[in-house]
């Protein structure tokens, strides 16, 4: 009987996500507020608001559980609706079945963090956020972990990847931050996303330790403006642009993602360079004077 995994919340990330499941073998059902997004996917789409108690009442059993929902707007309100909420609500109408999920997972993000000075963050550093979507999203993580139901949390760090591409138009426009201090920014491809998803999945259903936590981001945290540099060199673009006063914002840390990777996952972009390289490529980027 084929495995069936349930996407809440089946955007970018969970249809592709869900895409590599069907490959695997399982059987995909993806929700949305919109499922006809999901035709031709392969993902069986249900529609449904996860902010409506009654609705999520009405969810279909599931082996595995991937939530994945995103707020629809940068207001502490729709963090709260979106992520603790919502997840507490799923949590608890699946504990109520008679068959539970063997695992869920929440999709999570490094903005738990609040490090600033360059430090090396993993799985155990301290998540004091100031700000509200880190303080909620942990506030959801926290929920899942202390849960009856067996759960991990996956923190993603900045995804990129096809349509993700705001970088590579800052440097096209010829902007680029500054070289000092340094800035260290961490990433990883979309594809990376569904990968380390699809491997912990199968992890779980196998029966393997899966730990309560991973953070997951590529090999190589770098410094903002040797990426951009480097991107530049690509487009074969003059950076003379330097941004400021956005990155004053901007926490600064390098994520270490060895417990992944003790795990048996293995990067498709471990850096930045294999990652933006296919995103150049793909999306057109690379004028035929570039390439």
């Amino acid at each position: 009987m084929k495995t069936t995994t349930l996407i809440l919340g089946c955007g970018d990330i969970g249809t592709t996500l869900g895409r590599e499941l069907i490959e695997l073998g399982h059987k995909v059902i993806g929700v949305r507020r919109r499922a006809e997004r999901l035709a031709d996917t392969g993902i069986e789409g249900i529609s449904i608001d996860l902010n409506d108690a009654e609705a999520v009442a009405t969810l279909p059993d599931a082996d595995i559980v991937v939530y994945t929902v995103t707020a629809d707007r940068f207001e502490e309100a729709a963090y709260r609706a979106a992520y603790p909420d919502g997840l507490k609500q799923v949590l608890s109408v699946m504990a109520e079945r008679k068959k539970q999920p063997k695992h869920v997972f929440f999709v999570s993000s490094t903005s738990v963090y609040a490090q600033q000075e360059g430090e090396v963050v993993d799985e155990h550093s301290a998540t004091q956020s100031t700000g509200f979507s880190g303080v909620l999203m942990r506030e959801a993580e926290q929920a899942l972990v202390d849960h009856a139901l067996p759960g991990t949390v996956v923190r993603f760090s900045g995804i990129y990847g096809p349509g993700r591409d705001r970088l590579i138009r800052q440097v096209s426009e010829g902007r680029i931050a500054p070289a000092t201090p340094p800035m260290y920014s961490n990433r990883i491809h979309r594809d990376d996303c569904a990968g380390a998803m699809a491997h912990l999945i199968t992890r779980a259903l196998k029966g393997e330790e899966i730990a309560p936590i991973y953070l997951a981001s590529d090999t190589e945290p770098a410094p903002l403006n040797e990426v951009m540099t480097w991107l530049a060199k690509q487009l074969k673009v003059e950076s003379t642009d330097i941004i400021q006063s956005p990155l004053r914002r901007r926490a600064s840390k390098r994520c270490d993602s060895s417990l992944l990777v003790e795990s048996g996952y293995r990067f498709r972009y471990p850096t930045y360079r294999e990652g933006y390289a296919q995103v150049l490529k793909e999306g057109g980027f690379l004028s035929p004077q570039r390439a």
